[in-house]
């Protein structure tokens, strides 16, 4: 495990007059990089070849006469995997860059290779990262909610207790997409094992490893409401400020399932006859919550807080998210947690989140909230307080 003094002695050697944001090209990379040049950080990112169009043409940055007329990624890299990354960590260094650690750092470069091998400082917690393996670390983010006191779908020991405690969400690994998930419904026991072949057949689900990778839990009933936050541990420090931030709510698009609730009833269950439901993401869109359910929300992500600073310190630092079911008592349920910057969070690029834009009194998107607190860190010589 790389502590953090290692880190801390890699700081030493940055220019602290020239710090570059760095990330992976996938997920979050254009909001990343917006908030970076806003805040009037050097951005790099390194794309995967195959998936470097958007990065390294579309949004590369243009300068004239060294003012930027256009784009946001002023230094695409292309590397064969996104495991490479590994590679380049003198260049990181010599180039003094800030790593922002998105979902596709964690997915493809894997948890040991970034707590033993990674020595980049990375703005956020390090340690917090391999929480987000739900079917394989023993103690994931489920066992936080718990500790925090947050309440979370209960588990199912069986399918059979679904036709004993009601309707259970069915969570495995999805065969092919890394990311995602092959979620479904069970109302009944019988009907599990209906949808388990039926996702089977169709390789959605893997057939060899599904038992030990299974999680069913209570079917939790209420629109999704993913709950944004950003944490400072310097807000205190500099302003007396409170650290803890509500950035923005939102909601996800995902397919197939948007296409087939938007039928009639009738075509959906002829079409679920032949084609199962998935809940692979592929956008999301902006939502408010009624004020009087604001309390709710900061209490879980005070408590979330809290209990990570006890189990894994220093606990959470920059952006994180709490995916949550709002359920009919007009409570949070919450599902699943991101340990780093949410990639919902995307909608509100340039324009700023609702709420981070009433706190700071001008537009706030995650990205440039990441780099006005690495700016404001490196003014007052505490940096070392904000990566890990």
């Amino acid at each position: 495990m790389i502590t953090q003094k290692e880190i801390q002695e890699t700081l030493k050697n940055y220019n602290k007059k020239k710090i570059a944001i760095g990330c992976l090209g996938s997920h979050s990379a254009l909001d990343v990089c917006e908030g970076a040049i806003s805040e009037r950080f050097h951005t790099i990112v390194f794309c995967e070849k195959g998936r470097e169009y958007p990065y390294s043409r579309y949004f590369r940055s243009i300068f004239d006469g060294g003012k930027r007329i256009r784009g946001v990624v002023d230094r695409p890299i292309v590397l064969d995997n996104f495991k490479d990354i590994l590679t380049c960590q003198t260049f990181l260094c010599d180039e003094s860059v800030v790593w922002i650690p998105n979902r596709s750092f964690w997915v493809y470069c894997g948890e040991k290779e970034i707590q033993e091998k990674f020595r980049v400082p990375i703005f956020g917690s390090r340690q917090a990262l391999h929480l987000e393996d739900r079917e394989k670390e023993s103690f994931n983010y489920y066992d936080v909610l718990m500790k925090a006191g947050i309440r979370a779908p209960e588990k199912y020991n069986s399918p059979e207790d679904i036709d004993r405690l009601g309707p259970a969400m069915v969570k495995i690994p999805h065969a092919v997409h890394r990311l995602e998930r092959g979620f479904f419904m069970a109302p009944t026991t019988e009907k599990f094992h209906e949808e388990l072949d039926k996702r089977i057949a169709k390789n959605i689900i893997s057939k060899n490893n599904w038992r030990e990778e299974i999680r069913i839990e209570r079917f939790a009933i209420g629109p999704v409401c993913n709950v944004n936050f950003f944490y400072s541990p310097i807000s205190r420090e500099i302003w007396e400020g409170e650290p803890l931030e509500l950035m923005s709510t939102e909601w996800r698009f995902e397919s197939n399932l948007d296409g087939m609730v938007r039928l009639p009833a009738h075509q959906q269950l002829a079409l679920l006859e032949k084609t199962p439901e998935t809940y692979i993401v592929v956008g999301h869109a902006a939502m408010t919550v009624r004020e009087s359910l604001l309390r709710y929300l900061y209490e879980m992500g005070e408590k979330f807080v809290k209990t990570m600073k006890e189990l894994y310190p220093p606990g959470m630092i920059g952006p994180f998210g709490l995916q949550c079911i709002i359920e009919d008592d007009m409570k949070p349920t919450c599902y699943d947690v991101a340990f780093r910057i949410p990639g919902g969070d995307n909608i509100t690029t340039f324009s700023g989140h609702p709420y981070l834009n009433s706190l700071w009194g001008e537009r706030m998107s995650t990205g440039r909230r990441i780099a006005f607190e690495i700016r404001r860190a490196i003014k007052h010589d505490l940096l070392d307080k904000i990566v890990t």
